[in-house]
C-alpha cells in the first residue's frame, strides 16, 4: 500500500512539474534526447561573467513546432556523425531585463576581452548587441552550433557564440575557407528545416512560422 502510495504521488508531481509549461512548450530533451545543449547563461562563462536571472538549470525549453524541426535538423546531422548543440533556447523576459540592467552599468566590463574587445560597452545598444526584448522570449529562436561526433568538438566556426563584432555576421569575409564552409552548412540546414537566419549571428535562427510571434512570456526555466 506505502508503495502505491509512493508511486501514485510521484507520478502525480510530475505531471504537475510538466504542467509547469505554458501550453505549446515542451522540454527538447521530451521530443529529441540525442541533441546535446550547455545554457551559456546557466553558467558564468557568458558576455557578463554570472550566472543570468531566469535560469534555474540547464534544460532546453522551446515551442513544440521548434522542437519538432529541430529533430528534423539532428536526423539528417547524425547520418553523417555530426550533432546539433544548443547555446540557447527561451529566454525569459527577466533575463532580458538582466542584460539590459548589466549594460547601463559601464565599469562593469570583465569579460569585455573575450566577447566585446572591439565595441565599447556604451554602444551595445546602438549596435543592436543588447535589446529591452529578444526573440527568444517568443520561445522560437535558438542559438546554435554543430558538434563533430567523433571528435567531440564543435565545428570551428570563426568566432565563438556571443561574440559581439562584426567577426560573427554570417558572411563575415576574413575567415578560412572551411569556417566559411561550416558556417553555410549550419544556415542551409536550419533554412531548409523551417528556420529563418539572423543578419548579425551565425548561430541564432528563429522558426518562420513561429506559434507566438507577439507574445514575450517570463517563465522560469526549472
Amino acid at each position: 500500500m506505502k508503495n502505491l502510495i509512493f508511486l501514485f504521488a510521484f507520478f502525480f508531481s510530475l505531471s504537475a512539474y510538466n504542467q509547469s509549461l505554458p501550453n505549446k512548450f515542451v522540454f527538447l530533451s521530451d521530443v529529441d534526447d540525442t541533441i546535446l545543449y550547455e545554457l551559456k547563461y546557466f553558467s558564468n562563462h557568458n558576455f557578463i561573467g554570472k550566472k543570468i536571472d531566469g535560469y534555474l538549470t540547464n534544460k532546453v525549453i522551446l515551442t513544440n513546432e521548434t522542437a519538432l524541426a529541430l529533430k528534423k535538423v539532428q536526423q539528417i546531422l547524425l547520418k553523417k556523425n555530426l550533432s546539433l548543440k544548443i547555446f540557447d533556447a527561451y529566454r525569459p523576459q527577466q533575463s532580458v531585463n538582466h542584460f539590459v540592467k548589466w549594460a547601463k552599468e559601464i565599469d562593469d566590463t570583465k569579460m569585455k576581452n573575450e566577447f566585446y574587445p572591439d565595441v565599447p560597452k556604451s554602444e551595445l545598444f546602438k549596435r543592436g548587441y543588447i535589446a529591452s526584448k529578444s526573440g527568444h522570449s517568443r520561445g522560437s529562436t535558438v542559438d546554435l552550433t554543430i558538434v563533430n561526433l567523433k571528435t567531440g568538438k564543435e565545428l570551428d566556426m570563426g568566432s565563438p557564440f556571443d561574440f559581439f563584432g562584426i567577426q560573427s555576421h554570417p558572411f563575415y569575409k576574413n575567415i578560412g575557407i572551411l569556417q566559411k564552409r561550416n558556417r553555410k552548412y549550419l544556415r542551409k540546414i536550419m533554412i531548409e528545416n523551417g528556420f529563418k537566419p539572423y543578419d548579425n549571428e551565425w548561430w541564432h535562427f528563429t522558426l518562420k512560422n513561429e506559434p507566438f510571434p507577439n507574445t514575450y512570456f517570463n517563465f522560469l526555466i526549472k
